[in-house]
């Protein structure tokens, strides 16, 4: 009888530890599925992350190099303003702007807007100030040198005089 009672004992105790094994295989596999999703989503924000240092150091590196040939497109303008007899040397210069121009948006480089428009702090320089009852407060009257912006970022402050 004492045998009978021994191996339902080990029959209980086996069918505990098959249930111990199961509730251990099942806690370790929800851990193995939380290590992955918290991994998978650190990875996620790695790429997002890098992406993002990526397009930010491309745009500082192309508004240091646009900022660079800014000088010479402010040359290239003043020559197709200067006055010449040769009609086909004007037509030249002119077409050089051009094209140096539109080369220089197709990176995003837009000329910030002076004219006309209320001084801006962020976006103009101040050389210069008049009185003008005839314009408005804070409108700029003249600009002598362009200013430049890629997107939202400043590449080159407007050089102005503001009225009253």
């Amino acid at each position: 009888m004492e045998e009978g009672k021994e191996e339902k004992e080990e029959v209980v105790l086996e069918g505990n530890v098959e249930v111990e094994n199961e509730t251990t295989q099942k806690s370790e596999m929800e851990e193995l599925e939380d290590r992955y999703k918290r991994l998978l989503a650190e990875f996620e924000n790695f790429k997002k992350r890098s992406s993002k240092e990526r397009e930010t150091l491309f745009n500082m590196v192309t508004g240091e190099v646009i900022l660079k040939m800014l000088p010479i497109m402010d040359n290239l303008e003043k020559a197709a303003t200067a006055k010449t007899e040769d009609k086909d040397y004007q037509d030249g210069v002119n077409m050089v702007v051009k094209q140096f121009a539109g080369e220089l948006e197709k990176f995003g480089l837009k000329e910030i807007e002076t004219i006309g428009k209320r001084f801006d702090p962020e976006l103009h320089e101040a050389v210069s100030h008049i009185d003008d009852s005839a314009k408005g407060e804070q409108e700029i009257v003249e600009e002598y040198r362009k200013g430049y912006q890629i997107g939202n970022k400043v590449v080159r402050h407007a050089l102005v005089v503001v009225a009253n």
